[in-house]
C-alpha cells in the first residue's frame, strides 16, 4: 500500500505521519496539494498543522482546495482516509464527516496527553484494540472542540460512528476528562464509510518507541498496514 500524506501550506505533521507509517512498514510519501493525488494512492492522510494559517476557520480554506475533490472521490471508492487534528478539521469542513471543530472551551491552545476510550473495535482504525480499551495519545490544538447538533449527534450515535471518546484512566467519559469541551466527549468519528475517520488526538505522535512516551497510537495507523 502507498499512502499519500497531503501537505498544505501550514501543515506541520506531515513528516511525522510519514515517519510513523514507514516505521510500520507502510510506503508513505508527502503529496503537495497543488500537485493532486498520485495515481497509486492506496491510502490518504490529512495531517495536522495550521493549513492556510487557520484563517476564517481551522481547515476551512484547505477543505476548498481542488485536491479535496480528489480525496472525496477516493473516499467514495473505498480508499482509506484518515484526518488528524487539522486534518480532522479539514475533513469536517469538506463534508467527509459530520459535525465541526471549534475553539476549545478553555479558549487556549492545549498540548498534553489524553486518554481515549475505544468505542468500537470492529473498524479498520480500531481493529488492534478491544471495545472499551483505554489508550493514551497527545493532543495539540486550539480549535479541537467537537460540536454537533442534537439530532445529528443522535444519528451519529445510532449509526455507531463514534470511534473514540475522551475519558479518564479508568475509561470514564467525564467532564473532567474532556480536555476541550467536545460534545459528548467525542474525540474521533467515522464518515459514512468506515474507511474514513477523523480524530483530534495525534496517533503519529504516539507511535515511535524511540521518541514517544506512549506507542498506543500504533493501532490506529495499522489500518494502513
Amino acid at each position: 500500500m502507498t499512502v499519500s500524506v497531503v501537505q498544505f501550506g501550514g501543515s506541520n505533521c506531515d513528516r511525522d505521519a510519514v515517519r510513523a507509517l514507514e516505521y510500520l512498514g507502510v510506503d508513505a510519501e508527502r503529496c503537495w496539494h497543488e500537485d493532486g493525488l498520485p495515481d497509486d494512492a492506496d491510502g490518504i492522510v490529512l495531517p495536522g498543522g495550521f493549513s492556510y494559517g487557520d484563517y476564517l476557520r481551522a481547515g476551512a480554506m484547505a477543505a476548498r482546495a481542488p485536491v479535496m475533490d480528489e480525496v472525496r472521490a477516493a473516499a467514495e471508492r473505498g480508499v482509506p482516509v484518515l484526518g488528524v487534528c487539522n486534518g480532522a478539521q479539514i475533513g469536517s469542513e469538506s463534508g467527509l464527516t459530520a459535525g465541526a471543530f471549534t475553539t476549545n472551551a478553555s479558549a487556549r491552545f492545549q498540548c498534553e496527553p489524553v486518554h481515549l476510550r475505544i468505542e468500537r473495535a470492529d473498524t479498520p482504525w480500531t481493529a488492534a484494540y478491544d471495545e472499551g480499551d483505554v489508550i493514551e495519545v497527545p493532543i495539540a490544538h486550539g480549535e479541537g472542540r467537537f460540536e454537533i447538533g442534537d439530532d445529528a449527534l443522535d444519528d451519529l450515535t445510532d449509526d455507531d460512528r463514534v470511534l473514540f471518546r475522551y475519558c479518564d484512566e479508568e475509561g470514564r467519559a467525564t467532564a473532567a476528562a474532556n480536555p476541550n469541551g467536545s460534545t459528548d466527549n467525542v474525540a474521533g468519528i467515522l464518515g459514512e464509510r468506515e474507511t474514513v475517520a477523523v480524530l483530534m488526538p495525534h496517533p503519529e505522535r504516539a507511535a515511535l518507541p524511540d521518541v514517544a512516551e506512549s506507542t498506543d497510537g500504533v493501532g490506529i495507523l495499522e489500518a494502513f498496514a
